[in-house]
């Protein structure tokens, strides 16, 4: 043990020369070492476990050095992303683009396509207007100043004929100008470089030797035509829509470009090639890529991805498809070109277009793949649903194949890596819905609420469809509670159902006897616009009326009934409804259930008025409604009105009417006629 007069003292090492103090931190590192690692053991201060191991490390070492931990750098949206995980969606919110402005939140599918479009319609108007006249946009008031919000340039600044006026009109995409400005430069003798030609040709081929619409260009033109022109312009498209819009023209500006140069490498091959490829011109982007094969240039792997997607068009039977594929693999492998992922799904995408060859070929691609070490898309996945989908013979094939997918892809989040991507998830809910598998429709439904997969939906024409087949997979098979509790969770801010997924909605009431919630649907039908689909609404008022229920129930039916009845007015700028046979008799006999008979007999002269004919049964419930309130008035109109549509019920109505009520020698006599008449008819 030492004493206390042997313990150093700092007062004294501290007051020595510099080889005293080094000594003492010498002799004193392995405490301080100590007692700054029972420091941090017990506070982190932000470190991460990998700056404490590498601290951890250094300590170690003989040199008495010590780790400071780096600053923490942020990105820019840190804040914000710390501030979006402190709260959750709120399911009866519409959706967040549409909250700036109540009146413009949409209630149904067509309302959300309307107004996202007159959104994006708008925003690109402002951006042609702002981008078109930037001097009327000098002043900045924004603090901090945000560049991308400022004007774009879109006129070129550079008049004189030179290399730098021709590179920005390629940056601004004028194709016209561009090609205009090159032609110049060859006119005067100046040489342009393979860079800026690589530009053009890339420009060209993108668009088609077409200047690009700019955006609010196309409302301008619309706008300069009549509505006849548009509206015809716009259906030949909607009906074409499978074709391209724009085809590749003959001796075009790229090929006249392409054939003027004194070199052609391999990217102004490429440009050419996938421009072709794009444009529909299939067959003479295969003969382009044989005159490379021919001058000895090499391919690249964008030549080859847009080639095999071609494959399909370049032959007709399905083993002259693959032979054609196979033969371009091979020569990407003789010219030694690395595939990546564009390049496997362009093949499972052909494949798909080869018939019996597909199943057997998706594995062994696959299985290429993984010797490749590339993982596979979403869109990878697709193209394999969609293979084993088609030649299954039945459902169990394609469900057996999404079970091994699923539990590949297990709770990972995923990004964008090729287009068709978002595809994925809808292929996925179609394969469940088509073999009514719920457990596997749950796990697809939980990996798109993980993480942000749900971005990988798609667009909202596309969410429509897959949360649309997720809720009526659930209706089909899930019990009515947890069909509601989805159907709170997605209505309106996930999805806006269809006529369609409102009946099922029905039909899941009516299965598990929960009729009783008909008026809360009937609300929501009202407030998402679909009021006026006439075979929904007389499916609604059928189940109301089919069955009789405790009479709390019957003034609940009675209530929604003359709340269905207000949709017939048609004085709310909507399509309105035509009253039928069937529709007037279940709200009569909703009324007469409820004990209201005068809003019943206002129903009842609606027959007439319509030309609409009631049944038998209609009359017979509304003569003992008549009996119950001593009416012998009403029942003998009600007669008379059975002999006027000349129903074959109408004797029996004079003579229970005669037994039942007590009437007047008149009304007796009216009667009498009415039952003499009415056998003879019959």
């Amino acid at each position: 043990m030492v004493s206390p007069s042997q313990k150093p003292s700092v007062r004294n090492n501290m007051a020595a020369p510099g080889r005293h103090v080094g000594h003492y931190i010498q002799r004193n590192s392995r405490f301080l070492r100590n007692g700054i690692e029972q420091l941090w053991s017990h506070r982190s201060f932000g470190w991460t476990p990998a700056l404490r191991q590498q601290a951890a490390e250094a300590n170690k070492d003989s040199t008495d050095a010590f780790l400071i931990p780096r600053k923490k750098t942020w990105s820019k949206e840190a804040v914000l992303e710390a501030l979006a995980s402190t709260v959750g969606r709120d399911p009866t919110a519409h959706p967040y683009h549409f909250q700036d402005d109540p009146y413009l939140s949409p209630r149904t599918s067509s309302e959300f396509r309307l107004f996202s479009l007159s959104l994006e319609s708008g925003r690109s108007a402002a951006k042609y207007f702002v981008n078109s006249n930037p001097k009327f946009f000098t002043t900045d008031f924004a603090e901090p100043h945000i560049p991308c919000l400022m004007p774009e340039s879109v006129t070129p600044l550079l008049e004189e004929t030179s290399e730098e006026a021709l590179k920005e009109r390629i940056s601004l995409r004028k194709v016209t100008a561009a090609v205009d400005m090159y032609d110049q430069l060859l006119q005067s003798g100046t040489a342009v470089s393979m860079e800026t030609t690589h530009g053009l040709l890339d420009l060209i081929c993108l668009y088609c030797d077409r200047d690009p619409v700019q955006e609010g260009g196309q409302q301008a033109e619309d706008a300069e035509e009549s509505e006849e022109e548009v509206r015809r312009r716009k259906g030949r498209f909607r009906r074409t829509s499978h074709m391209l819009r724009f085809t590749w023209k003959e001796n075009s500006n790229a090929e006249r470009i392409f054939n003027l140069l004194p070199e052609r490498d391999t990217r102004c091959f490429s440009a050419l090639i996938r421009g072709m490829v794009k444009h529909g011109a299939s067959a003479k982007a295969y003969s382009k890529y044989t005159d490379m094969l021919n001058n000895r240039v090499t391919a690249d792997v964008h030549i080859f991805n847009a080639l095999v997607s071609a494959a399909p068009d370049l032959r007709d039977k399905y083993n002259e498809r693959w032979e054609l594929i196979t033969e371009l693999l091979n020569q990407m492998n003789q010219q030694k070109v690395q595939p990546n992922l564009l390049t496997f799904n362009s093949v499972l995408k052909a494949l798909r277009r080869c018939g019996f060859l597909a199943k057997t070929q998706a594995m062994y691609i696959l299985n290429e793949m993984k010797a490749m070490g590339i993982a596979p898309s979403l869109a990878s996945f697709d193209h394999i649903l969609a293979v084993f989908s088609k030649a299954a013979s039945s459902g169990q094939g394609s469900t057996d194949i999404l079970q091994e997918v699923m539990s590949v892809l297990g709770k990972n989040s995923f990004i964008c890596q090729d287009p068709n991507d978002v595809l994925f998830f809808t292929t996925a809910m179609r394969i469940c819905l088509d073999n009514k598998d719920l457990e596997l429709g749950y796990k697809i439904q939980s990996l798109v609420e993980h993480g942000e997969n749900w971005r990988l939906l798609g667009d909202s024409y596309q969410q429509s469809i897959y949360y649309g087949r997720f809720f009526n997979l659930l209706c089909m098979m899930e019990h009515i509670d947890v069909v509601l509790k989805w159907y709170r969770r997605l209505i309106p801010s996930l999805y806006y159902p269809n006529p369609q997924g409102l009946k099922d909605l029905l039909q899941a009431l009516d299965t598990d006897s929960r009729l009783d919630m008909l008026p809360t649907i009937w609300k929501d039908i009202r407030s998402l616009g679909h009021d006026n689909k006439t075979d929904l609404v007389e499916e609604l008022l059928a189940l109301m009326a089919r069955d009789r229920h405790s009479p709390e129930v019957q003034e609940a039916f009675a209530a929604c009934a003359l709340d269905v009845k207000s949709a017939f007015g048609g004085n709310r700028g909507k399509i309105s409804l035509e009253w039928s046979s069937a529709s007037l008799s279940h709200i009569t006999s909703l009324l007469l259930r409820a004990n209201k008979t005068p809003q019943a007999w206002e129903m009842l002269q609606l027959f007439e008025s319509k030309n609409r004919v009631p049944n038998d049964g209609l009359l017979d419930d509304f003569l003992s409604a008549c009996c119950g309130g001593s009416s012998p008035q009403k029942a003998v109109e009600l007669v008379q009105m059975s002999a006027a549509f000349g129903l074959p019920a109408t004797a029996r109505l004079a003579k229970r009417t005669l037994a039942e009520f007590q009437v007047t020698e008149e009304q007796r006599a009216v009667l009498s006629e009415l039952e003499a008449t009415g056998e003879t008819s019959d």
